[in-house]
């Protein structure tokens, strides 16, 4: 299936951007700025009403400035929460019209993750993994739950091996099946919009964070599987090790926060 893209001119360049990939795209002065899940933004002299047309019926018009894709809204507050963190303003007296629009076309997409390839019984979801039922770190498949309002709000575990049972410190036979709030009815909402953004937006994403469910610091690795799934790899930080090896590793361990190295650091 081909990607969908919208191509603007910026920087005096040609731009072609996946739809898929766009959380919101918002009026500055005469300008637009569309902003992409990546972290990236593209400034363009583009109508917003002509834009809307080349977007399809996955956005929402929040205000007269600006457009968030239906997908990227993780809750409606005082502000739009977006999957990534932000946070949007949008007039009030728009919130029923808005979140009427979002119900609708979150359904749709919901609807579309019912695919032929998604196992349909826990025996089927434990033979597509069943590899890693003795690898040594936590693995676990887990599917999204979406409310009535179709804001996610749980998940379900659908596939897990003993290592995920050892740093959860439940049994599997307790957990697969499941969904989280219901072993563990404090669950923090941090990792929603995280799962949620990785299901949806199909993001390779980590969180180094702390868990009070099971209190332990953890660091987890995100990515998509199935439509409306994520594959979680978890790690408790207790028992990670760092080894630095050179400047090289230093390098590289720069680049992982987002620090571009400067000239003068040199390799071995």
């Amino acid at each position: 299936m081909t990607e969908k893209t919208i191509t603007i001119i910026s920087n005096r360049k040609h731009v072609a951007i996946s739809i898929s990939n766009i959380l919101y795209i918002i009026m500055n002065k005469r300008n637009i700025e569309v902003h992409i899940n990546s972290g990236e933004k593209y400034s363009a002299r583009v109508p917003l009403g002509e834009l809307e047309k080349e977007l399809g019926d996955g956005f929402i018009r929040v205000s007269r400035s600006c457009l968030i894709a239906a997908k990227a809204i993780h809750d409606i507050q005082k502000k739009i929460e977006l999957v990534n963190g932000e946070r949007l303003s949008f007039p009030p007296r728009s919130k029923r019209k808005i979140i009427e629009q979002l119900s609708s076309k979150r359904k749709k997409i919901i609807s579309g993750f019912i695919t032929e390839d998604v196992p349909k019984t826990l025996e089927e979801f434990h033979r597509h993994y069943r590899t890693f039922d003795f690898i040594p770190f936590a693995f676990t498949d887990i599917e999204m739950v979406f409310n009535d309002e179709r804001h996610a709000a749980d998940w379900i575990f659908r596939y897990g091996n003993e290592a995920l049972a050892k740093i959860e410190g439940v049994p599997l036979k307790k957990m697969i099946g499941k969904t989280f709030g219901s072993i563990f009815p404090d669950m923090d909402s941090k990792w929603l919009r995280i799962y949620e953004r990785a299901a949806l937006y199909g993001e390779t994403l980590e969180i180094i964070d702390y868990s009070p469910e099971i209190d332990k610091y953890l660091k987890i690795i995100c990515f998509p599987t199935f439509k409306g799934h994520c594959g979680c790899i978890l790690f408790d930080i207790s028992e990670i090790k760092y080894t630095q090896t050179g400047l090289d590793s230093e390098k590289a361990l720069m680049l992982y926060f987002g620090i571009e190295p400067s000239e003068n650091d040199s390799t071995e």
